[in-house]
């Protein structure tokens, strides 16, 4: 049995092709049902995102032809179409793998936590599909423990490496408890949806979002338990926010100095953050000249982030360390499984013999035989049929001058050399 990693991921392969061997959810639990039943694959789980899809297997053979030819076949492609962009990682390269996934190593934006979560999802359908045996099940809860120490341990998710999340830490450091404050976010893009969710994690009292369609807000909004507007009503909110992060596609500035400073007499001059990620611009320059006004843009944003990406990747070397090391439990957990069942059926085959020799020793007794008689012959005959195997090997050993097996056995049966 052995471990394999097989995938397709960002580094290896465009989107066309990470479109074309994705999972979809609903399939996943089918999928890994499907593969086991080869008879090649005795366990795996598979992961499927925007970024990647790999599949973590539990193999007969080493060789990933069958799981090549799969792969493909399930989603109606030639082998060759997918080959130049598979990587296939063993055992020990392949529990390294897992773990810096999950502890967001080998993401898109270095350290990005989402990628955790949707491991835990791939585990727990591979779980509820009954495609996780001992080994997985295993590799698993150790990955789980690693990333959480990953993020403990270093500062691998804490500094801001893209504009939404700049956004949100700048907000964080002028508003100390955001449960009392209100953000406006102007637009419904991506960079924007980013920004939601970083606020909704943050706890933000209050989210109102500002579309020119509303039904792109209102999405948006359900999603993040905010509120939706047009953007034509955006001044008669203006005064409530005091965070804004505008993001839209707009050629003219969405706000202008006479708005604003208009928001900032109703709220009596309480500060107001306002990042302005467009470009072109969606809030005038002269903003910034306002008194109680902390206007950054895209540029200021940029600054952040490349410090941010920085001091991510000084973590990531410590993350690193701690997955060498990491590697290096499992693979001894691993290791020790195969002891473990020579252990099992050593001690099998020893009741074997114990409940053979019981069962004449009773019958000795039916039959009137001294109790002592009989428990001499049965310890005898236990003693040589326990001992007549290894005496048998180790014996032919000596004859075949093969010295190391000699040794192993003094060692395994702790053995002092009678010359000494």
């Amino acid at each position: 049995m052995a471990l394999l990693a097989f995938g397709i991921n960002h580094k290896t392969a465009p989107v066309d092709i990470r479109e074309k061997v994705a999972f979809a959810p609903d399939s996943l639990q089918d999928a890994c049902k499907e593969l086991v039943a080869t008879n090649s694959v005795s366990e795996v789980a598979i992961l499927s995102t925007c970024n990647r899809t790999e599949l973590y297997c539990c193999v007969n053979d080493p060789d990933a032809v069958i799981i090549e030819n799969w792969f493909s076949k399930y989603h109606h492609l030639n082998v060759d179409d997918i080959l130049p962009y598979v990587y296939k990682y063993p055992d020990r390269e392949a529990v390294r793998h897992l773990l810096r996934v999950a502890s967001g190593l080998d993401s898109l934006v270095l350290g990005e936590p989402q990628i955790l979560g949707q491991v835990k999802t791939a585990y727990r359908d591979a779980t509820e599909a009954g495609t996780v045996g001992s080994v997985l099940n295993k590799l698993c809860q150790h990955t789980f423990n690693v990333a959480k120490q990953v993020r403990t341990d270093t500062a691998i998710g804490e500094s801001a490496v893209s504009v939404a999340f700049a956004a949100v830490s700048l907000s964080k450091q002028i508003f100390s408890s955001f449960e009392k404050h209100t953000a406006l976010l102007i637009g419904a893009g991506e960079t924007i949806e980013l920004a939601a969710r970083h606020l909704k994690e943050n706890k933000i009292g209050n989210i109102i979002i500002a579309n020119r369609t509303v039904e792109r807000a209102h999405t948006l909004a359900e999603e993040v338990g905010g509120v939706a507007i047009a953007l034509s009503d955006i001044p008669e909110h203006l005064a409530k926010a005091d965070i804004i992060i505008s993001s839209t596609a707009s050629p003219l500035p969405i706000l202008g100095k006479g708005s604003v400073e208009r928001a900032i007499k109703i709220r009596k001059h309480r500060p107001v953050l306002m990042v302005d990620i467009a470009v072109p611009r969606d809030i005038e320059p002269e903003v910034a000249d306002l008194p109680d006004v902390y206007l950054y843009t895209v540029d200021d944003l940029k600054e952040i982030i490349e410090e941010g990406l920085r001091t991510r990747r000084e973590a990531a070397n410590q993350a690193e360390d701690i997955i060498d090391n990491q590697v290096v439990n499992f693979m001894g957990w691993l290791r020790s499984q195969s002891a473990i069942s020579v252990i099992q059926d050593y001690r099998r085959n020893m009741m074997q013999l114990k409940e053979a020799e019981l069962e004449k020793a009773l019958k000795m007794l039916n039959n009137g035989q001294s109790a002592e008689e009989v428990l001499n012959r049965f310890s005898n005959n236990l003693i040589n049929k326990i001992t007549h195997t290894p005496t048998t090997k180790i014996r032919q050993a000596g004859i075949d001058g093969n010295n190391g097996l000699v040794e192993t056995a003094r060692q395994l049966f702790d053995l002092k050399d009678s010359e000494n």
